[in-house]
């Protein structure tokens, strides 16, 4: 199934994963509303949501540059009304705007608190609860979420417990959505990776250069996406989905072509469950 004349509504979309996930549905002919904040270009990231989408049409796609803010009602609801006006509807709708902080509970102030828990858990509801009208009246709609499965293993919580809850605030959206809208046939499923993926969160939040060598490309989770993408979303929903897992089933053997090095050991990614091991052949660093 392609996703051609298909309408993605993709927050976080500059650069990174989200991007990522436009430009392989670009590929296919897709429409995608970039919905992010950088219009400028930062001073150590690379992409504004302008040069996003000259990417997107140069890979054969239609582009609808929108400077959102996912903790804005008002902003994510003109976001989507243009999308609508501009494309005719939503298709699907992929939440990956995302802020991390890895510190333990007298380290993390309440502002940077509250701001993890706006843009991931409250974003992820409020983007999904304003496209659902224009979803329910798309042919087969999908809601994904760049969140972990919901593994309550104290080991998550214990070194940074404010992430952890906003990151799964992200996923009981899944968990809660994909029965509520079950009879609509709304797909609403999470997509995580098992490794860390090079982007900038690692760059400079993570561990610098030496950690990006142990990295997986933004490619597999475009590639995983797109493949969510083309099930049929009365069927296919309420699932967590790990990468390379998913791919696997769908056919996936090489994973190398994945690693940023490949002489490098992968640096495995947090959240991933102990009873969803790696595919055969894959190795992953302790």
């Amino acid at each position: 199934m392609s996703l051609s004349g298909k309408t993605l509504f993709v927050t976080g979309a500059s650069r990174g994963i989200g991007l990522a996930i436009a430009l392989r549905a670009a590929k296919d002919g897709a429409n995608i509303a970039i919905a992010a904040k950088t219009a400028e270009p930062h001073k150590h990231l690379p992409g504004t949501i302008y040069s996003a989408a000259k990417d997107i049409e140069a890979a054969g796609g239609q582009a609808l540059p929108l400077i959102v803010d996912v903790r804005d009602e008002a902003n994510v609801y003109e976001a989507v009304e243009k999308t609508v006006a501009a494309f005719g509807g939503i298709d699907i709708c992929v939440n990956n705007a995302s802020a991390i902080q890895l510190t333990g509970t007298e380290a993390t102030d309440m502002k940077r608190y509250d701001l993890m828990h706006q843009i991931n858990a409250r974003g992820t509801f409020l983007t999904s609860k304003a496209c659902i009208p224009h979803l329910k009246r798309a042919s087969n709609p999908h809601v994904l979420m760049l969140s972990p499965p919901l593994d309550m293993s104290p080991r998550w919580f214990g070194t940074h417990v404010a992430y952890t809850m906003a990151k799964f605030g992200m996923s009981m959206c899944v968990l809660g959505m994909a029965e509520e809208f079950k009879p609509d046939g709304i797909a609403f499923n999470a997509l995580w990776p098992r490794t860390g993926i090079a982007t900038a969160a690692i760059q400079f939040a993570l561990g610098g250069a030496d950690a990006m060598r142990q990295c997986r490309t933004v490619e597999i989770m475009a590639d995983a996406a797109h493949a969510i993408f083309e099930k049929p979303a009365r069927d296919f929903s309420g699932h967590f989905l790990i990468d390379d897992t998913f791919l696997y089933g769908e056919g996936v053997r090489d994973f190398d072509q994945y690693k940023v090095d490949p002489t490098a050991v992968l640096m495995p990614d947090f959240f991933v469950p102990a009873d969803i091991p790696p595919p055969p052949g894959v190795k992953i660093g302790a």
